[in-house]
């Protein structure tokens, strides 16, 4: 289908790649493999040097895509569909928990991307997201740049709880994006001192 209006509002580089991308199309490119960054393993779903991947994750966190969250929630959603694991026990019993941004980047922001993506692919599946457990105790610089050593530094002591975590529950920390595990493993932590006990780090994509 032509794009005419292309020619008074061009698009995105991002934008375009996606805007004709099915959700079938898309969920082709799972791969869901286990990176060992964090202990535990985190599981990641997508890979980041693919081109629409790349582009779904810019377009969900920089320009809160529509499109964007709906590629990725049903991502997560397909694959916590079967999930149903001897060590963690049956879907119902887990709590999706969305890794949170500072409240200054989210106040520019005006959305956490991984916390959209959980919610949706939490109505998809009638489980629980909460988004309110964990928190950022202070603001940390861009990771960008920083490599391995620098971004466990940065991350240190950067999350907490609001609440004691249920032991019982299976808690799945949702990200968008892996890297070195800095941000995963702050998060890991911060859940383990609130007493939770199962605990499975997740990425969108690495």
């Amino acid at each position: 289908m032509p794009h005419w209006l292309d020619f008074l509002f061009p698009p995105r580089v991002d934008e375009k790649a996606l805007r004709d991308i099915s959700p079938d199309e898309f969920l082709a490119h799972i791969a869901p493999r286990l990176a060992p960054m964090t202990r535990p393993g985190t599981i990641v779903l997508l890979s980041f040097s693919d081109t629409l991947v790349r582009a779904a994750i810019h377009e969900a966190k920089y320009h809160g895509s529509e499109h964007a969250f709906t590629l990725l929630s049903l991502t997560l959603a397909d694959y916590l569909q079967d999930f149903d694991d001897d060590n963690y026990g049956h879907r119902k019993s887990i709590i999706l928990v969305p890794v949170p941004l500072g409240k200054e980047r989210r106040k520019e922001r005006g959305y956490n991307q991984a916390e959209e993506v959980a919610k949706r692919a939490a109505r998809e599946l009638d489980i629980v997201v909460d988004a309110s457990l964990l928190e950022r105790t202070r603001e940390t610089s861009t990771q960008v740049s920083l490599d391995r050593d620098a971004r466990e530094r940065n991350m240190r002591g950067a999350f907490k709880t609001t609440r004691p975590a249920d032991p019982a529950r299976t808690y799945i920390l949702v990200d968008d994006v892996l890297t070195t595990g800095a941000t995963l493993q702050a998060a890991v932590g911060a859940l383990h001192e609130a007493g939770a006990e199962n605990i499975i780090p997740l990425a969108l994509a690495h």
